[in-house]
């Protein structure tokens, strides 16, 4: 007997049915088997990553019948193109539609002959209490790579409320509040599953890998899905336009990694992961110690998503500004502070 199955007695036995009819994918009705309903919607990703402890994988769940895909926004979709692999087993290409970074929230869609596919209607989705039980549906671990079902967590929402300050790595641009669950949703791949309620509606997307920077824990959390339902709607539309802070306007880049000593990966893909190649001798990369492989993350407290972003946190910097890098090394997490030179005219 599958854990599956062992999941869907204890939880939805007579004794605690909560089913009342199954029709399709209705905006109101509740379903006759909630993990059946929601296995059918959750869609297995795979894309970059693969090396440098960076997994390839991830779950996203289906949000219209033509092959719309809500998904955690990672470096999993730095590639010009993402494989999608649907409960049935079916294997589709898919093509990053749009993003909201500081939601981190994307949308990616099947290409070819799609239609008619179950998904979840955004609409119908609901917030929770604490207290709430709830089900984490998520290819956490690379469990399913064909159509064997996800794997499902059971547990309660502990609090509702704003993730805590961060710095360094564990820093994340979302603002809102979230769903801090007890189940242990924090494992590779399982960003951007499904928090659902018992009865199968639409809670949240469970969010990527973080600690806390105060207890130095991981945090299991999703984000409310009644925050996120119009930017993807609009996403999906080609109508949304991510929301900028003032000192993100354009401006003139005036400084590269080359004038710190930094040689990064070949920028082959639109965001390819922001890897150290080398470090030339001498320069002030090499003083500060940063080493061939580093991974950087932040940039003064920017998220750094890939080698071109990297370029244009660096290009709004002034001579004598501090410059704070955090990187990944193996296993570790480094930060890095110098001061930036003087560029000749």
């Amino acid at each position: 007997m599958s854990q599956y199955t062992v999941i869907q007695r204890l939880l939805f036995s007579p004794l605690v049915a909560l089913a009342i009819v199954s029709c399709g994918n209705p905006a109101s009705a509740q379903v006759q088997d909630p993990l059946a309903y929601a296995q059918a919607r959750i869609v297995k990703i795979f894309g970059a990553g693969g090396m440098k402890n960076l997994h390839a994988y991830s779950t996203g769940f289906l949000v219209s019948p033509e092959g719309h895909v809500a998904t955690i926004w990672s470096h999993v979709l730095d590639s010009d193109e993402v494989t999608a692999v649907l409960s049935d087993g079916r294997k589709f290409t898919a093509n990053v539609v749009g993003a909201e970074p500081r939601m981190d929230v994307a949308v990616i869609k099947l290409t070819g002959d799609v239609k008619d596919l179950p998904f979840f209607e955004l609409n119908d989705a609901k917030s929770a209490s604490v207290g709430a039980r709830i089900l984490g549906l998520s290819n956490m671990f690379k469990v399913a790579t064909g159509d064997e079902p996800v794997s499902v967590l059971h547990g309660v929402i502990a609090a509702k409320t704003k993730l805590t300050t961060r710095r360094g790595a564990f820093q994340t641009p979302y603002e809102g509040d979230v769903y801090i669950v007890d189940a242990i949703t924090n494992n590779p791949g399982a960003g951007g599953g499904v928090l659902m309620s018992l009865d199968g509606k639409l809670l949240g997307m469970i969010g990527k890998e973080l600690r806390n920077a105060a207890s130095n824990t991981w945090v299991n959390y999703a984000l409310p899905m009644t925050d996120l339902r119009d930017v993807i709607d609009q996403i999906i539309a080609g109508v949304y336009v991510a929301e900028k802070k003032p000192d993100e306007e354009l401006a003139p880049e005036r400084y590269n990694s080359l004038d710190f000593g930094v040689v990064m990966v070949p920028d082959v893909l639109f965001r390819t992961p922001a890897f150290v190649d080398r470090i030339l001798p001498g320069s002030l990369a090499a003083k500060s110690g940063l080493v061939s492989g580093d991974l950087v993350l932040f940039v003064n407290g920017e998220l750094v998503q890939s080698c071109r972003n990297l370029q244009s946190e660096l290009g709004k910097l002034e001579g004598q500004d501090d410059l704070k890098l955090v990187v990944r090394r193996g296993k570790n997490l480094i930060e890095f502070e110098m001061r930036v030179p003087n560029k000749a005219n």
